[in-house]
């Protein structure tokens, strides 16, 4: 087998999108839906956490999704949850199992899995931020031996806003994970729901800060207020991992779309170690 990158890179060109089959499709929330994904006979995507695809619609254009499977699990295909928020992601939301859409990729710099073996895991997700986080999660549980504690805090608008619901249970009952959600609104069916933000579950949690890594995934507002809680448990700079959202364009660092000060989210993100980036006004 060949990987997607590979096969851009022996064949025409990075910029030319491999078609790829859209294999099954179910809905997350009003607004979500998680889109399987197959790629032609031979090749694999061969992605790490915290990586991003292209996704295009001949006619109408292209857009950077976030991986939401994890790569531990079958090469064959691969999963996105996509929002719909605009005119591709509408007509990607139109779209029927068996449709074709075009996919570059994947793209940046993913989750530092080997430094993560060992520690515990303090995983901060805000929104749709638990789309991309999911694959980190999925990776470490299918490896479970090799990571100490597993907390996860998770934010949502509401009920209706909270994604992949079906895990979140599975998550929720697992001995060696400790789940948190919070909601801006109470609702009876998740009583042990905190209302409010994701930071106001920070003084329910009790973790080693000498042995513990965060990943915050979430929109920037959520940024500031979160990593100052995650700071004040103690948990130094280098252990803190951040995934900027930025709209990507051409995925290789030539277009400057996704530029912030010197750096290039598409090619030295959208994983980033705080400590490299904390003057960024993204993560200020």
């Amino acid at each position: 087998m060949t990987s997607l990158l590979d096969q851009t890179r022996f064949s025409e060109s990075i910029y030319k999108p491999t078609m790829a089959r859209i294999v099954d499709i179910n809905d997350l929330t009003a607004l979500d839906r998680l889109f399987t994904v197959e790629l032609p006979d031979g090749v694999y995507l061969d992605h790490q956490p915290g990586q991003f695809v292209k996704v295009s619609v001949l006619g109408v254009g292209e857009a950077p999704i976030s991986i939401s499977s994890s790569p531990s699990r079958t090469r064959q295909t691969f999963e996105l949850a996509i929002r719909k928020v605009g005119d591709l992601t509408g007509v990607l939301h139109d779209l029927q199992a068996g449709a074709m859409v075009g996919i570059r990729g994947p793209f940046g710099q993913g989750f530092p899995m080997d430094r993560f073996k060992g520690k515990n895991l303090l995983f901060i997700a805000g929104g749709c931020g638990i789309a991309p986080l999911r694959s980190l999660i999925n990776q470490v549980l299918d490896d479970r031996g090799s990571y100490g504690h597993m907390q996860i805090l998770y934010g949502s608008r509401s009920a209706a806003d909270l994604m992949f619901k079906d895990e979140l249970h599975e998550w929720e009952n697992r001995e060696d994970v400790e789940l948190l959600l919070s909601m801006e609104k109470a609702d009876i069916d998740w009583p042990a729901c905190t209302t409010g933000y994701v930071t106001h579950l920070f003084p329910q949690i009790e973790l080693d800060p000498r042995n513990t890594i965060a990943v915050i995934i979430g929109p920037p507002v959520m940024y500031k207020p979160t990593i100052a809680q995650v700071r004040n448990k103690g948990i130094i700079e280098g252990n803190i991992w951040l995934s900027f959202e930025r709209r990507m364009k051409c995925g290789v660092g030539k277009c400057g779309h996704c530029q912030i000060n010197h750096i290039y989210v598409c090619r030295q993100g959208p994983a980033f170690q705080y400590q490299h980036v904390k003057d960024l006004q993204e993560a200020m």
